[in-house]
């Protein structure tokens, strides 16, 4: 292997684009699916760390990723060289087929952290950047960059050692532009001093004028160059997209050179054309990566109107069309194609960075407008079909993510629809969206993976919009908490939506815990006695803990939300208002009658048993095993022998000046 590499650096240094076709394209086939190139060298590290623990039963040292190596590792060295006499390479003319197996190389590069030294410097995110269709304003460091290339080259240092370490993943995008100008550099590779490119502006060279050809021939080498030209587009942005993602320093150099202005430019250009290139996709994918990954470029997107934007962007690519109002004329007959759905996932994730916080803020008049409009727009996401299971699981997920950030007050445009026969509707008013959110949220629940992550959005956005629309509360209460009929089991064993949701109020994940509890508690009217109904007085002790409601009575935060609820009343079943003085208020159902552990017990043996009882709770108590609580007059926990001491000093405080009032 290091021969077949040192033939492919030397075949680069030499020029011969024939060659370096050649040898690159046998290397791709051989490394098209590797994210790490050192796999020999760890599995005998692992085997020795194996060894050595089993030897000392301590493990010294365990490595951040499959991608750490030792320093001196040869091919590590190898794949640093290939990288920077392919970067100087590339910044030559070259034939379409050379750059595009030249980049192809260059993306499989950039999958391994190790090997990014050469990628991460200025003048190569410039010249990755150009040649993936970015214009970018300011030119090229040149003195500093010279600086780089040649430490990079010459002592072929291990880069970005500080690097964070995880699995890189390959995120898929190129640009050739025909017209530019180069800056001459050099950088010493393998001991000889070569040429490179570095790009600097946007300016052109001269091209002559074509001689007269027959049209078609004329436009089918059109076509030709433009498809190759895009593939090479779209390589490069494959390439950066790497680099940006695993690499800290590139993500503070990107930022320095302005990267998302250029990137925000082109994106705007493609948006507003009839026929944005393929290669939008992973310009999308490079947005979204900058916005998650730098805070400073979310805030500066957000002032770049990138909400406006974006939403313009989502229209485009959905092909929407308007009604009256903030209505979206939809066509369900046609699913959302894979390719589609590629490019809505990224904006809506980018949506997300920026529009994250907008929920705390209070909207003026034009900021309401802009988001009900992309409200409607995240509807028409939300009820579309896609190709495949996981596609439309994905989509509806982001788009469940943006509708959680935003004001509650702009969500009204997902019930402001019109009823037609084949609506779900509740109180005459469409109920299609929060069905499709209840569908989703089963889904959710049933998947049971990662519910912090996948559930807590979808949770959050149906209690806020329960607590405010009240036709929402009312829909999802009738699908959620039917009248109680079966009263024999308990609710955390109960198979239904209410089940399963009462199993998460006493789920390990506090958030998890808590957003499932405030939905039960919310379509219960935050009213204590429905809510330790539906689901015991066991499950709902924490959330009744926390609010310091466990004495039933409502706190004064409690009546004030309590306040915004209709009044209508909770009709028991018939079945229920049997079984109602039988029902355990802890367990929430009818308990089989338990015999009476003390009887046939005397008075005295019933006080040894209490005594026994005591004695072994004090001794729980000391050793902090166990803190017997008590509640406050506010109707929280707090620890019982503080209360009792307190309870003990008042009433010595009491004795102190009775006896003091007796003297006098």
């Amino acid at each position: 292997m290091v021969s077949d590499m040192e033939r492919i650096i030397e075949s680069v240094l030499q020029g011969d684009q024939d060659s370096v076709q050649l040898l690159l394209d046998s290397y791709n086939t051989q490394y098209a699916e590797c994210f790490f190139f050192n796999n020999e060298v760890q599995e005998r590290k692992k085997q020795r760390q194996l060894e050595e623990f089993r030897e000392n039963k301590v493990r010294d040292y365990a490595p951040n990723s499959d991608s750490d190596s030792d320093d001196d590792e040869p091919d590590l060295l190898l794949r640093q060289r290939l990288a920077t006499a392919l970067l100087c390479f590339i910044s030559s003319r070259l034939q379409p087929a050379v750059l595009r197996v030249c980049l192809h190389t260059l993306r499989i590069l950039s999958r391994d952290r190790q090997a990014l030294g050469p990628m991460v410097t200025d003048s190569a995110l410039f010249t990755l950047a150009h040649l993936g269709g970015i214009s970018l304003q300011q030119a090229c460091p040149q003195q500093e960059e010279e600086s780089a290339d040649r430490t990079h080259s010459q002592s072929y240092r291990r880069a970005a050692s500080t690097e964070e370490d995880a699995k890189p993943r390959s995120v898929n995008p190129v640009n050739l532009d025909s017209t530019h100008v180069a800056v001459e550099g050099s950088a010493t590779i393998n001991g000889s001093v070569h040429h490179c490119h570095k790009w600097r502006g946007d300016g052109g060279h001269v091209v002559l004028a074509r001689g007269k050809k027959d049209t078609r021939e004329e436009n089918s080498e059109e076509e030709e160059k433009e498809e190759d030209e895009e593939v090479c587009r779209k390589e490069a942005m494959k390439v950066l997209c790497n680099v940006i993602y695993n690499s800290p320093r590139a993500q503070e150099r990107a930022s320095a050179l302005s990267l998302l202005q250029g990137l925000w430019v082109s994106l705007k250009q493609g948006t507003w054309s009839r026929a944005p290139s393929s290669a939008q996709f992973y310009k999308l994918r490079l947005l979204f990566l900058l916005t998650a990954l730098r805070p400073e470029l979310r805030l500066q997107l957000q002032q770049e109107r990138g909400v406006s934007v974006l939403t313009k962007a989502l229209e485009q690519c959905l092909a929407i069309r308007w009604g009256e109002g903030y209505e979206v004329l939809s066509d369900s007959t046609t699913p959302m194609s894979k390719e589609m759905s590629q490019d809505v996932v990224e904006i809506l994730k980018t949506l997300f960075n920026i529009a994250h916080k907008l929920h705390r803020q209070e909207p003026d008049e034009e900021d309401a407008a802009l988001y009900r409009h992309l409200v409607a727009v995240l509807r028409h996401c939300l009820l579309l079909s896609c190709d495949g299971e996981d596609t439309l699981e994905e989509v509806q997920g982001h788009t469940v993510n943006i509708l959680s950030a935003l004001p509650l007050t702009c969500l009204d445009v997902l019930l402001s629809v019109r009823v037609d026969e084949a609506s779900h509707k509740w109180e005459g008013v469409n109920m299609d969206c929060v069905h499709t959110l209840l569908l989703f949220m089963d889904r959710r629940l049933n998947r049971g993976q990662r519910l912090k992550e996948k559930l807590t959005p979808v949770l959050n956005l149906l209690t806020e919009s329960s607590r405010v629309h009240r036709e929402t509360r009312h829909y999802l209460r009738h699908k959620i908490l039917p009248p109680l009929r079966d009263v024999a089991i308990r609710p955390e064993q109960d198979n239904t939506l209410r089940g399963q949701l009462v199993r998460l109020m006493t789920h390990v994940d506090t958030d998890v815990k808590h957003c499932a509890a405030e939905l039960l508690f919310v379509l219960c009217k935050e009213n204590v006695r429905r809510f330790v109904k539906y689901t015991g007085y066991g499950n709902a002790a924490g959330l009744l803990a926390a609010r310091g409601l466990l004495t039933g009575r409502r706190n004064s935060s409690a009546g004030q939300r309590a306040s915004q609820y209709s009044s209508d009343s909770d009709s028991d079943t018939e079945e229920y208002r049997e079984a109602k003085a039988r029902i355990n208020l802890v367990t929430g159902r009818v308990e089989a009658e338990q015999p009476d552990p003390m009887e046939g017990m005397t008075e005295e043996e019933k006080e040894e048993e209490a005594r026994r009882l005591i004695g072994m709770i004090n001794r729980l108590s000391r050793d902090q095993i166990i803190q017997p609580m008590a509640l406050t007059a506010e109707g929280r926990l707090a620890p019982l022998w503080g209360q009792m001491r307190a309870d003990t000093l008042e009433e010595e405080e009491e004795d102190s000046e009775e006896d003091l009032d007796q003297i006098e």
